[in-house]
C-alpha cells in the first residue's frame, strides 16, 4: 500500500475500507504539550510531596490544604510514588497518543488509555467541584478553597485537554 493510501485512507482494491490515521494539526500537538506536561508537573510534584510537605510548612498543614485529611491519613511514600508513576504514564501515554501515525500512538492500549486518563481525571475534576462546592463531607475550609479554585478545575482542563487528543486522534473508517 502506497504513503498516500495509507495517508488518506482509500478503499484497497478488495472493498474493504481502510482505517485514517493521518497528521495531526497543531491544536492536538498543543493540547498533548499542554496535557502532558501539565501531568507530568503533577507527577514531579508528587515526588516531592514524599519528601517535603512544599509548598507548606508543615505536614500537618500540607495534610489539611492539599489532601484534605488529617496528618495520620496521609498516604504512604510509596503510594504517593505510586502516583506520581501514573501521572508519569499518563503524560507519555498523551504525548505518544497525539502521534497516531506511529504503531504505538495507533495501539489500542494507548487508544484506551487516552479515554481512561481522560474520564478519571474528568470524574476527580467534575466530583471535586461537586463536592467542595456542595460542602460535602467533612474535608477542611482550607481544602475546599483550593479544590475549588486549583484543583479540581485543573482535572477538568487536563481530563478535557487528554479528551481532545484521544477524540481528535480516534481512529475513522473510510
Amino acid at each position: 500500500m502506497s504513503a498516500m493510501t495509507r495517508l488518506f485512507g482509500a478503499a484497497a482494491g478488495n472493498g474493504v475500507a481502510e482505517v485514517r490515521t493521518g497528521p495531526v494539526g497543531a491544536a492536538v500537538r498543543g493540547a498533548a504539550v499542554a496535557a502532558g506536561g501539565g501531568l507530568l508537573s503533577a507527577g514531579a510534584l508528587h515526588v516531592v510531596w514524599v519528601f517535603s510537605p512544599w509548598p507548606l510548612d508543615s505536614r500537618a498543614d500540607f495534610a489539611s490544604v492539599v489532601v484534605g485529611v488529617d496528618e495520620s491519613q496521609l498516604p504512604s511514600g510509596p503510594l504517593t510514588f505510586a502516583v506520581a508513576g501514573l501521572l508519569g504514564a499518563a503524560a507519555g501515554m498523551v504525548l505518544t497518543g497525539a502521534r497516531p501515525t506511529s504503531r504505538i500512538g495507533r495501539s489500542r492500549p494507548v487508544r484506551a488509555g487516552l479515554w481512561v486518563v481522560s474520564g478519571v481525571l474528568a470524574a476527580r475534576g467534575i466530583g471535586g467541584l461537586a463536592a467542595s462546592g456542595l460542602e460535602l463531607g467533612s474535608k477542611p475550609a482550607e481544602f475546599r478553597h483550593w479544590d475549588l479554585r486549583l484543583y479540581s478545575p485543573l482535572c477538568v482542563t487536563l481530563g478535557g485537554l487528554t479528551g481532545y487528543v484521544a477524540l481528535r486522534t480516534r481512529r475513522r473508517r473510510a
